[in-house]
C-alpha cells in the first residue's frame, strides 16, 4: 500500500499530515507514535512548500524480518541542499523558524536518509517502526 500527496500549497500539507496519521493508524500506531509521525511529515512537507516549487509526500507501509512499519519519502524537485551536515545541525535554520526541522525529524523517526543535489532536488526517507 503506497499513497503520496502533492505538495503545491499550505492545504496539502494538512493533506499529507491526515494521509500519514490515517495509515499509521492502520498499521497499529498508539497515538504518540501518530504524532511523532505526522509531526515529521508536517516538517518534510513544510520544506517542499517554503524553499522549493513542488514536490511530494510518499507514504508506505514497509516490513523488515516481521517487523511492520510507517516509510515517509519526501521528494522535490528544488534547488538542493548545498551543506547537508549543515542543515542537520540543530538551530541551523534559513527560513528564519526554530532549526528543528530536519533534526526534529530524524530524532522523531527510527531511520532517517536524506540525499540532494542540483540537478535532482531532495530525497528525504524516513521510517518509524512499530514496537
Amino acid at each position: 500500500m503506497e499513497s503520496c500527496v502533492k505538495i503545491i500549497n499550505e492545504w496539502d500539507i494538512v493533506a499529507a499530515r491526515q494521509l500519514g496519521r490515517n495509515v499509521a493508524k492502520e498499521i497499529g500506531f498508539g497515538t504518540v507514535d501518530q504524532a511523532r509521525i505526522t509531526t515529521a511529515i508536517s516538517e518534510l512537507a513544510r520544506n517542499i512548500y517554503l524553499y522549493t516549487e513542488k514536490g511530494l509526500i510518499e507514504i508506505e507501509q514497509v516490513q523488515n524480518n516481521g517487523k511492520k512499519g510507517l516509510c515517509v519519502i519526501a521528494k522535490d524537485t528544488g534547488p538542493g541542499i548545498e551543506n547537508i551536515r549543515k542543515v542537520m545541525e540543530d538551530g541551523f535554520s534559513t527560513s528564519g523558524g526554530l532549526g528543528a526541522g530536519l533534526p526534529g525529524v530524524k530524532r522523531l523517526m527510527d531511520e532517517f536518509t536524506i540525499t540532494s543535489s542540483s540537478d535532482d532536488g531532495t530525497k528525504v526517507k524516513a521510517i518509524k517502526w512499530l514496537r
